[in-house]
């Protein structure tokens, strides 16, 4: 296999892994507020406009011709010195700043065809005239730049509009090579050279032009700036000065002070050697950097799931804890006090039978069927006030969970902005949940009349069934239900105890022993299903708050196994 064969095959191979790492940043979200995440919300947003805008258009159109990005400082004179490079008024510097306009990208009419199509840009809408909107790109061509370069004239990277900025900040990346244009007053400022640093990092191929400099100041200048350029690894870089001069009556430069540059960016164009070597210098570069970022977006993502699990847990154990704590209170005999009591007194007899229960417990089952008097008035009070207890019961304890999943994800940055950010109040339970809590109870009941009904069958003649009504035990049940931790550990009470053994004996003297239990044991059984539906349906506010964000936990593995597929192409193709 030849030499190209194996650069063709490597160039194919890079092409699919950076179209998968698209993919994958595409997807990465980063929505939760957590320490460093704006860091790794800009790096994802530069790589993402830098596949689109340069690297993949770039490795699939190798021979595409130069584009090179003139940037630089407010007022340093770019859109002055790019007219006057190409002799003629093509873009309109900014009288007041910020200027906001579109970009201006000038090329060879017999380059419209590489330009015309959104190979590089993909977002920026093409256009043949000036506009004030940063979202275009406004094309000129021109017989003045020669065939295999283009020039693009940037907003200013230091504009005090952030659009400006960001915009800048694309074109730049998007470029073969930086014009970067500074003045003698403006070229020691602290913006120009981070992006200067983000240049030499990736090794993008760099031009400085020292413009708008007073001749007498240009050697004081000029060397230092040459210092300062070596110092932060941009020794290699040509420096170009343009001296303070006046403009014509078209707004240019005397020819001969921008000569210079024009003769050295011509050169570039018409050789093609140099013009690769340019071109492939910036490509590789900014290939280079990729896994390195690629990383530091991963671990962001990681971090990202780690506090979504956390805060995931956190509401799970808030309505874990509150399902436990309503179905011990539902289970315990605590119900059985106040009217819910109140009711099973009427219900079975008078406060004098049932304050000697304790006493008469053995002679229960002989006296029980002349103790009750079943009438279904009284079942129907006493059902009503089985379903109010309960109901407030389960409604108390899910407003404590939603106060305990609230304070813990407030006690985090990334919680507190998630919560904040939805117009729900997620500290207290939805606003329809004690009606839905209610219709729980009710449907629980209505099941319970059914088991009641359904293991009556041929009973239902008998006297005992006929004393006592399918409603009178469907609430004698429940009443059971609802004191039978109670009942076994005696933990509820004199009066509740009593009152589920007294429950307890009635059913068994209607069904039977192992009847009378099963049943407490199914009805049990249906109310914690009810109960966990009840408040899966609560918990699910904040599980789907939290699916919202959009996290996927194979993007991290995706993002590392192409900053990994990126450094092993590279490394074989050099080893070649």
């Amino acid at each position: 296999m030849t030499e190209t064969e194996l650069s063709t095959q490597a160039t194919a191979r890079m092409v699919t892994t950076l179209i998968r790492l698209r993919e994958a940043l595409e997807t990465a979200q980063l929505p939760l507020l957590i320490p460093d995440v704006e860091s790794a919300r800009r790096a994802r947003s530069e790589m993402l406009d830098q596949l689109e805008d340069y690297v993949l258009p770039r490795l699939i159109q190798i021979d595409a011709p130069l584009l090179t990005v003139v940037g630089g400082s407010t007022g340093a004179g770019k859109s002055t010195l790019v007219n006057s490079l190409i002799g003629q008024r093509v873009t309109e510097p900014g009288v007041l700043r910020p200027t906001t306009r579109s970009p201006v990208l000038v090329y060879n009419p017999a380059d419209a065809d590489w330009f015309s199509n959104p190979r590089i840009l993909p977002d920026l809408r093409r256009t043949d005239d000036a506009s004030v909107d940063p979202g275009a790109l406004q094309l000129v061509g021109s017989t003045a730049i020669p065939p295999g370069l283009a020039v693009l004239d940037a907003p200013d990277i230091d504009s005090v509009e952030e659009q400006n900025r960001t915009l800048a900040a694309q074109l730049l990346g998007a470029a073969d090579l930086w014009l970067f244009v500074t003045s003698a007053a403006r070229y020691a400022d602290q913006i120009p050279w981070e992006y200067l640093r983000q240049a030499a990092d990736r090794s993008a191929a760099v031009a400085i032009v020292l413009d708008r400099t007073a001749p007498e100041a240009i050697e004081e200048v000029s060397t230092h700036l040459a210092r300062m350029l070596s110092a932060r690894g941009l020794r290699d870089s040509p420096l170009f000065i343009v001296p303070e001069g006046n403009v014509d009556e078209a707004g240019l430069l005397p020819s001969s002070t921008v000569r210079e540059i024009r003769a050295w960016l011509s050169s570039l164009a018409v050789d093609s050697n140099a013009r690769q070597g340019v071109v492939r210098q910036t490509l590789e570069g900014a290939i280079r950097t990729l896994p390195t970022r690629c990383f530091a977006v991963a671990d962001a993502c990681h971090d990202q799931l780690g506090i979504q699990a956390r805060l995931r847990r956190d509401a799970e154990t808030a309505y874990e804890g509150a399902l436990n704590e309503i179905d011990h209170a539902s289970a315990d005999g605590s119900l059985l006090r106040g009217e819910v009591l109140e009711r099973w007194q009427e219900f079975v007899g008078s406060g004098e039978f049932m304050a000697g229960l304790e006493s008469k417990v053995s002679r229960i089952r002989d006296r029980v069927s002349n103790a009750v008097k079943g009438q279904p008035q009284q079942a129907s009070l006493l059902s009503a006030a089985v379903e109010s207890g309960l109901q407030s019961l389960i409604v108390e304890h899910v407003e404590a969970a939603a106060e305990r999943t609230d304070a813990a994800w407030r006690s985090i940055g990334a919680g507190r902005a998630l919560l904040e950010s939805t117009p729900e109040d997620l500290a207290r339970a939805s606003r329809s949940f004690r009606f839905e809590a209610g219709q729980s109870v009710r449907e629980w009941q209505a099941a319970v009349l059914d088991l009641v009904r359904d293991e009556g069958g041929d009973k239902r003649t008998s006297a005992k069934f006929l004393a006592y009504g399918v409603n009178g035990l469907a609430v004698t049940l429940e009443v059971v239900v609802l004191a039978s931790t109670g009942q076994i550990t005696g933990n509820a009470g004199g009066l509740s105890t009593g009152t589920a053994v007294l429950g307890q004996k009635i059913l068994e003297a209607v069904f039977g022993v192992n009847a009378a239990r099963r049943l407490s044991i199914r009805a049990r059984a249906d109310l914690n299903h009810r109960l966990l539906l009840l408040l899966e349906g609560e918990q699910r506010r904040y599980r789907d708050l939290l699916d919202s964000l959009g996290l996927a936990a194979h993007v991290e593995e995706e993002l590392r196994a192409a900053a990994r597929q990126i450094d092993d192409i590279r490394f074989a193709g050099h080893g070649s």
